[in-house]
C-alpha cells in the first residue's frame, strides 16, 4: 500500500556520515540544501543522493542563498537562484517532475511581500529559461505561515514548506502545508530538524545509478531498485 504521508529529518551536513542512524531510524525522506558554489557549508551531492536512495529514503530538495536577508529578495535574485538550483539539480541526477523548496528565512512583514512575490516570479522564470520553456521541477516555499500562504494563493509556489518558527506570521493558523518542520528527535545523535509530510510532497528518489560506498566505508545494503525515471509523488512504507 502506498501512503501519501511520511516523517523525515533535514540537516546541513552531509547524511553520508550518519547513514546508519538513518537506516535504523525508520524515517521516509531527508531534505538537504542546494547553495552557492561558495557556501561553507556542503551541498546534496550525487554520492549522498545516490546513498540515501539506496536506503529506500526519499529527497527533499531546497534551496537556500541568503534566506535570512531581506535585501536578497527581488526578482533578479530570483531568476539566478533558480538557474543555480536548476543546474545542482541535473547534477546530481533529480528527476523532472520533483520540486525545489526555495527558503525565506524571516519573518516577513509589510512592504516586504511584494519582494517576496518578485523573488517567486524570478524563480519561476529562471526554472523554465533552464529547461528550454516549461520547468522540469516544481517549486516550493519554504517559510512562514504568511509566506506559504501568499506564494500559494499566488500559484507562485506548488508545495509549501511550514517553518518551525512558530512565532512567525501566520504560522500557527497555516494549514495547509505539504511539508511541517518540528524540533529535533531525541533519539538521534547529529544535528536536525524533525519534519512531517503529507500528500504529495514533491520528494525523489534516484534509481538506476551505481550506489557508491559511503564515507568511511559503512557498507549499506541496496534494495532491489524500482523502476527508471519515476519521482516519489508518494512515501512508500518501510
Amino acid at each position: 500500500m502506498l501512503v501519501r504521508s511520511g516523517q523525515g529529518v533535514d540537516l546541513a551536513t552531509d547524511s553520508s556520515d550518519v547513514l546508519n542512524e538513518l537506516q535504523a531510524s525508520g524515517l521516509n525522506f531527508v531534505a538537504r540544501y542546494y547553495r552557492e558554489p561558495d557556501s561553507r557549508w556542503p551541498p546534496l551531492s550525487a554520492g549522498e543522493a545516490q546513498r540515501l536512495s539506496a536506503l529506500g529514503l526519499k529527497i527533499v530538495a531546497v534551496w537556500e542563498s541568503h534566506s535570512r536577508t531581506p535585501a536578497h529578495f527581488s526578482y533578479a535574485t530570483g531568476y539566478s537562484d533558480a538557474l543555480t538550483a536548476y543546474s545542482q539539480a541535473k547534477a546530481i541526477g533529480q528527476p523532472i517532475g520533483s520540486a525545489i523548496y526555495f527558503a525565506v528565512d524571516f519573518n516577513v512583514q509589510e512592504p516586504y511581500f511584494a519582494l517576496i512575490d518578485d523573488y517567486f516570479r524570478g524563480v519561476g522564470a529562471g526554472l523554465a529559461a533552464a529547461s528550454g520553456g516549461i520547468s522540469d521541477y516544481a517549486v516550493g516555499v519554504y517559510g512562514s505561515g504568511a509566506v506559504c500562504y501568499a506564494e500559494k494563493r499566488a500559484g507562485l509556489a506548488q508545495y509549501s514548506w511550514l517553518s518551525n518558527s512558530i512565532a512567525w506570521t501566520g504560522s500557527t493558523s497555516y494549514d495547509d502545508w505539504n511539508i511541517r518542520q518540528g524540533a529535533r528527535l531525541e533519539t538521534l545523535s547529529f544535528n536536525h530538524d524533525a519534519d512531517e509530510a503529507r500528500d504529495e510532497y514533491g520528494a525523489f528518489q534516484l534509481t538506476g545509478s551505481p550506489i557508491p560506498m559511503p564515507f568511511g566505508g559503512i557498507g549499506v545494503i541496496a534494495p532491489p531498485a524500482p523502476q527508471q525515471g519515476q519521482f516519489a509523488s508518494v512515501v512508500a512504507p518501510r
